[in-house]
């Protein structure tokens, strides 16, 4: 038996005092009370006992007279009767006076801190089909905005964000970058999303979808993987299955993440992504414009729907069956996306249509009796040919390689690559040189991409397409941007000089240095987190959506062209897009807008790129317009 350490009554009091005051303020409160009713009971008991008072008062009504003097010691100055009678109330008035006066202070203090922990963030919401957003990061901002438009119908939609930043910062934050929250409340918590205490303030049991934002640092997909633990496999989580959408940035940890999360959670592989949209859209110009239109809420965004007329008929007879929306694939009753699938594929009873359209209450069926196809526009068997290809890559980082496949996946035979770095990891040139290509010689060159004398001597005027990495495995993510801006910057300039036409992709870290890397047309495209926040804003609002996604970018299946419009319809004269849909129909392809080269350079006309035009109005096409597919190659 452990011996007690000595202690006389005093300290034992002390002791225990200091106790019920670690306890806050409702014991404090607690305790005062006790007091003023100790100090009141005792006095009226007295005057009771010893017929103080100048007449026989009943002892309830003494206590009263001893709660109203606690309360409020002017009452004293009305009181009658004896010298022993007017100083027993002049003791509850005293007593009452330092009760009192500690009562405000203890309120006044417990206010206080009440108010700090809400600027803190430390209260638990009340929400219900809310969605939640765990982590911050620059990338934030825009997620945010995108997921107020989506919320723009709903009349009173909730975001809460929980991230490890000062709430008031936060809020100040989104405050400063977004001027109109429209219907949407955001609300911010602060804490650490590994922790089940912590989570438990943002209601997950109750959210409509969860968001997990990739942390800057080292190792971000650790912490993803770890916080996606923690909502799955927390005592307190809910029976039914959650909706999470989370980001990947290495695909070696794509099949971790998936095994921890499950069917509950999409993940978006931001490192496998990023190479793709890089090797895209560097060789098509507009691409980027018809990306973004489909991945954000602003224009024509991506539905499902089932149509019962259209039940039994093929997909083909579907493509035309709408004015003012276009089909772009079917989602089976087995959950399986495809984009522009067989035209002869029978959609089943329980089988949606994807559209793209403004909205979904636009998707209107009208059948194909109205639909009149001119067959003396529509133009066959032109196909034009794609010379070989000379790309220039400035820059590296561990997404090269991957870059460098992808184009390979592209680009005729006869093809080329340049790669010129500086400040490279030290097996860059053995990955660069052992790689497989079938359609394009790769070329290697190690020299600093920022200094212009080096830019000038690239001869720019073979290359039709420049792709700016990021040095961000060499770089922490600020100097990364700043050197990928500086060679930006150059690239332009020379440009302009020379009048050089080459499209340009580059890649940002951090959304914040994008703005400053400001468009000047549809070819010079800025890969940054701002594409992967409206991927996960659109898959967080409909999770059948990141199936559409995956086959969207992804080289096997159907992904978006832009070829020539001389090659489907008679450019110079008046056509609908009913005849442009039934043309490319015809080659297995799925039309789903257009770009008109008179706008190429204009940004208010979205760079001429018109995705799901209305199919009854006419446009004269010149030889230099594209038309917008999806198709296999």
């Amino acid at each position: 038996m452990l011996p007690m350490l000595p202690s006389n009554w005093k300290e034992q009091l002390r002791y225990r005092f200091d106790n019920v005051f670690a306890k806050g303020t409702g014991a404090l409160i607690a305790l005062l009370a006790a007091a003023s009713l100790v100090i009141i009971f005792v006095v009226a008991l007295v005057v009771k006992a010893f017929n103080l008072a100048p007449d026989d008062i009943p002892l309830p009504k003494l206590m009263w007279m001893g709660l109203m003097r606690t309360l409020d010691s002017g009452t004293m100055g009305g009181d009658e009767g004896g010298w022993p009678f007017l100083f027993a109330m002049l003791t509850v008035t005293i007593g009452g006076i330092f009760v009192v006066s500690t009562l405000i202070g203890v309120l006044s203090a417990g206010i206080e801190e009440r108010l700090d922990a809400l600027r803190r963030g430390r209260s638990r919401i009340v929400e219900a089909g809310h969605t939640v957003i765990l982590g911050w990061s620059p990338a934030v901002i825009t997620l945010i905005s995108e997921l107020i438009e989506a919320n723009a119908s709903q009349r009173d939609a909730c975001i809460v964000i929980m991230g490890d930043k000062d709430t008031v910062e936060m809020q100040e934050e989104i405050a400063d970058k977004i001027d109109n929250l429209q219907t949407t409340r955001v609300v911010c918590r602060k804490g650490n999303a590994i922790e089940s205490t912590d989570l438990q303030l943002v209601s997950l049991q109750t959210a409509k979808s969860i968001i997990v934002v990739r942390p800057d640092g080292e190792d971000p997909d650790s912490q993803v993987i770890k916080v996606l633990l923690a909502i799955t496999k927390s005592p307190t989580r809910r029976p039914e299955p959650y909706h999470i959408v989370a980001e990947i940035y290495n695909p070696e940890n794509f099949d971790v993440a998936k095994m921890v999360g499950g069917d509950e959670v999409e993940l978006i592989a931001v490192g496998d992504l990023v190479a793709r949209i890089m090797a895209q859209t560097c060789r098509q110009s507009g691409l980027s414009i018809v990306y973004t239109e489909l991945l954000d809420f602003g224009g024509d965004e991506i539905y499902f729907k089932a149509e019962p007329a259209l039940v039994g008929h093929t997909v083909a007879d579907a493509m035309s069956s709408f004015q003012t929306a276009t089909v772009m694939g079917i989602r089976t009753s087995a959950g399986a996306s495809k984009l522009n699938p067989p035209l002869d594929t029978v959609i089943g009873s329980d089988d949606q249509l994807i559209f793209v359209a403004a909205d979904d209450s636009r998707i209107h069926y009208h059948g194909r009796d109205e639909v009149a196809v001119d067959e003396s526009l529509i133009v066959t068997g032109t196909v034009t040919v794609v010379p070989p290809e000379h790309t220039l890559i400035l820059g590296w980082n561990w997404r090269t390689p991957a870059v460098i496949r992808e184009l390979d996946n592209y680009v005729t035979a006869g093809s080329q690559v340049t790669v010129v770095s500086s400040d490279v990891i030290s097996d860059a040139a053995d990955v660069v040189q052992t790689m497989t290509l079938q359609n394009q010689a790769l070329h290697f060159h190690t020299a600093d991409t920022t200094k212009r004398v080096v830019i000038e001597g690239l001869d720019l005027a073979s290359y039709r397409h420049i792709i700016v990495m990021s040095y961000s495995d060499a770089l922490e993510m600020q100097l990364a941007d700043a050197r990928t801006l500086v060679t930006l910057l150059h690239l332009r300039d020379i440009a302009d000089r020379r009048g050089l036409r080459f499209s340009i992709v580059s890649e940002m870290l951090d959304v914040r240095n994008r703005n400053l890397a400001e468009i000047t047309q549809a070819d010079d495209f800025i890969v940054s987190d701002r594409l992967i926040s409206l991927m996960m804003a659109q898959v967080a609002t409909n999770k059948a959506l990141n199936a559409v996604f995956a086959d969207l970018f992804d080289t096997d299946g159907a992904e978006v062209y832009l070829k020539p419009m001389s090659d489907y319809v008679q450019t110079g004269v008046a056509v609908d897009f009913y005849t442009v849909l039934e043309s490319a129909r015809r080659r297995n392809e799925t039309a789903i807008g257009y770009r008109l080269e008179v706008n190429s350079n204009n940004k208010d006309m979205q760079y001429g790129v018109v995705i799901n035009p209305n199919k009854t109005n006419t446009v004269t096409f010149d030889a230099t317009d594209m038309v917008i597919v999806l198709a296999s190659d």
